[in-house]
């Protein structure tokens, strides 16, 4: 299935990887390209992650700190959030 991502989700990534690469660029790198590779896992197995707290969403913890939340639709699926997992969402 086609991997979309949102502007928030865009922006979430963005954040969280200019923070990173403040202490370790190498770092920041490695979480994004993990972050993107895991979009591409749950492309092949939807269902994979819980379900989400917000209706009609998916989530998957893609790594310790970080997670993707994703809605599956018929021909994509499209990350909304990429959160750290200390967040209070919604």
């Amino acid at each position: 299935m086609q991997i979309n991502w949102s502007t928030e989700a865009n922006e979430d990534l963005n954040e969280i990887t200019d923070f990173i690469a403040d202490d370790s660029p190498v770092a920041a790198v490695n979480l994004s390209e993990h972050l993107f590779e895991t979009a591409e896992k749950i492309g092949q197995m939807p269902y994979m992650g819980r379900k989400g707290r917000v209706a009609g969403t998916r989530e998957f913890v893609a790594h310790p700190n970080y997670i993707l939340v994703y809605q599956v639709k018929l021909d994509e699926i499209r990350i909304l959030r990429v959160l750290h997992g200390s967040r209070k969402y919604p």
